[in-house]
């Protein structure tokens, strides 16, 4: 089809054909992308379905602009040679096999008479058992060539797959967002607001004890005056802890003056090493700020360990920061047994879900085109290592 296709397609007549080539292409690339998962373990992600716009012409026009299409072409292309191969070693090469070891008793069945074993029985013998010593190799050999093809040109374009890693990210953070309202609301309702009401109560009565009709209870008056204190304290308190999480303060001055400070608070000793030539912007300061506290933190509470160590460094438009720490190690992401790279400080243990865990910190790191690696043996040291862009 794409032959006759490419024939006429210099006239109208062709780009039918070349149509139905590229649909037949993309079908087959399913069929194989199935084969290969089933019988070479390799699990290829599934490009995204063909629009289908209204008309037939706007549908047409789609089919020869889809790069799904067209790479599923060249991987049948090039998965011809590729097949006759793998015929070849799978089939003709054991046959060859069986023919050359067999070969003493041949030459006696084709010759009547004697016939003394020789040389040439001997090295037919050995060259049949050094080939089908060679048939898993070969087998093996084309069966990653095989993978590589189809994990590179039956999967989604890399445009694709990013598209969809943002849209995942995008997914994410406003999950993440939403959530983290409705806790701000919660807590500014029941406890912020509450604290206030207290307050209110509280000043309402030392008023009435400065009431004009009777003499001032100045003891009454200071009890009162004191508990107005401790509360306007609790309630600035709360305000603070509320509003830490939007912006912390400590970033006003950069990751120079915020970091520090962080690894202060840490229960674990940490040591810092900052090498910044400039400012990232603010979007990736908060995601290396917070990507930095929740690891500590991490630390801290699952590792185990007795000293960690913080590095951030920049270096050709991104921004590294690693965290190492001395503790039991076995952290992944999505597992969270372990190390500092185990649950999220608001995660079960599990280190799923969203904005929880290293699952979820990867999920906020890839929305800033982050990119977060885990390394955490078992019994340590674990390295969990965040790359970032310094501008967006």
């Amino acid at each position: 089809m794409l032959y006759a296709g490419t024939l006429l397609s210099l006239t109208v007549l062709g780009l039918p054909f070349l149509v139905v080539g590229l649909l037949g292409a993309r079908g087959l690339g399913a069929v194989h992308r199935r084969l290969v998962g089933r019988l070479l373990g390799e699990c290829v992600e599934e490009p995204a379905p063909l629009p289908r716009p209204a008309g037939a012409i706007a549908r047409g026009r789609t089919v020869l602009a889809d790069p799904v299409a067209w790479r599923a072409l060249l991987y049948l292309v090039l998965r011809l040679p590729l097949g006759l191969l793998g015929a070849a070693s799978a089939v003709v090469l054991p046959l060859g096999c069986g023919w050359l070891v067999g070969f003493p008793l041949w030459v006696r069945l084709l010759q009547p008479g004697p016939r003394p074993a020789g040389l040439p029985d001997v090295a037919a013998v050995l060259l049949g058992l050094l080939l089908l010593a060679c048939v898993p190799p070969a087998v093996r050999m084309l069966s990653r060539v095989n993978r590589w093809l189809a994990r590179l040109l039956l999967g989604p374009a890399r445009v694709q797959r990013r598209v969809r890693e943002l849209e995942s990210a995008r997914a994410s953070l406003l999950a993440e967002s939403t959530d983290r309202l409705r806790r701000l609301e919660r807590d500014l309702h029941d406890g912020t607001q509450a604290r206030l009401v207290a307050l209110a109560i509280t000043l309402s009565l030392a008023e009435d004890a400065l009431a004009p009709a009777t003499a001032p209870d100045l003891g009454r008056l200071r009890t009162l005056l004191d508990r107005a204190r401790g509360q306007t304290d609790d309630t600035i308190t709360e305000l603070r802890r509320l509003t830490r999480g939007i912006h912390p303060a400590a970033l006003d001055g950069g990751l120079h003056e915020a970091l520090p400070g962080l690894t202060a608070t840490s229960s674990v000793p940490v040591a810092v090493r900052l090498d910044l030539t400039g400012r990232p912007d603010p979007a990736i300061e908060r995601a290396v700020y917070f990507c930095a506290a929740e690891l500590l933190t991490n630390v801290a509470k699952h590792s185990g360990a007795s000293a960690a160590a913080l590095t951030v460094t920049a270096a050709d438009g991104r921004v590294r920061l690693v965290v190492r720490d001395d503790g039991r190690g076995g952290a992944a992401v999505g597992t969270g047994p372990g190390g500092a790279a185990g649950t999220g400080h608001r995660g079960a243990g599990t280190g799923t879900g969203t904005g929880t865990g290293l699952a979820g910190l990867a999920e906020r790191l890839a929305a800033v085109d982050g990119v977060l690696t885990v390394d955490s043996p078992p019994g340590g040291p674990t390295v969990v290592t965040a790359e970032l862009p310094v501008t967006l």
